[in-house]
């Protein structure tokens, strides 16, 4: 419960909460299909509570996020559906080297503050192509979307991180939605873990999102840095 309590603090802030509570279902004697598929139970909370929170700020445009939400959820279904198509060992073993290759690009990557910045592409062309790439990736993987999502609102859309994070969180939870609906007939998830940890994960998004609105993206990168890199040595570790 308290790898979901530390998820939804920090995916509330900058997304990347399957990045601790996926190795964590592993860890627990999970296969990795059943990890994401539970990881799918508890990830609708975290966003939700979050986006609640966002919205009583005033970060969140529903009318102009609802769209892309509906994209976001269907491409999820898609990417879940494609799940089964691949190895256990090929998720297995490249869920470390995806959880190195966010903490390097996290640390590495100039100018991710709280500026907002002009935009590169259109919001038609942005819904069109990042969306629905990412609502893909969280229904095959899902570590990270919430990440992905939000440095595509700061690289693509010009959002600051805190903005940006509070722009996420309605398509994080579509496509957490779309697939939870698909495993839930493909896959057998923990349902009684990812409920408990649910609930943590929206206590964690309560006090995430509540902390940023006032500190940003000053607090949640090393933090994400970290566990990121801890996680995959603790994995890689125990798969040798």
């Amino acid at each position: 419960m308290m790898a979901a309590l530390l998820a939804g603090f920090i995916d509330s802030m900058a997304g990347g909460g399957g990045l601790i509570t996926v190795p964590a279902l592993v860890l627990a004697g999970a296969d990795p299909v059943t990890a994401i598929a539970t990881n799918k139970v508890q990830g609708i909370f975290s966003p939700a509570s979050a986006a609640l929170a966002y919205a009583r700020a005033g970060l969140i445009d529903v009318a102009a996020q609802w769209p892309m939400a509906l994209i976001a959820f269907a491409a999820s279904v898609g990417g879940a559906l494609c799940v089964t198509l691949l190895p256990v060992d090929t998720l297995r073993l490249g869920l470390p080297v995806l959880l190195v290759a966010v903490a390097l690009f996290v640390a590495f990557k100039p100018g991710l503050d709280d500026r907002d910045r002009p935009r590169r592409i259109a919001p038609p062309l942005f819904a069109a192509t990042l969306v629905p790439f990412v609502g893909f990736y969280d229904g095959l993987l899902g570590p990270g979307a919430g990440s992905f999502y939000m440095l595509g609102f700061v690289l693509l859309a010009g959002n600051g991180v805190l903005r940006a994070t509070a722009q996420s969180k309605l398509l994080n939870l579509a496509s957490n939605a779309g697939g939870l609906l698909t495993f839930a007939f493909i896959a057998q998830p923990w349902w009684l873990a990812g409920l408990a940890m649910g609930l943590s994960g929206f206590a964690g998004a309560q006090i995430g999102a509540r902390l940023a609105t006032r500190r940003g993206s000053v607090l949640i990168k090393p933090v994400l840095v970290f566990v990121t890199v801890a996680m995959a040595l603790r994995l890689t570790w125990n798969w040798l």
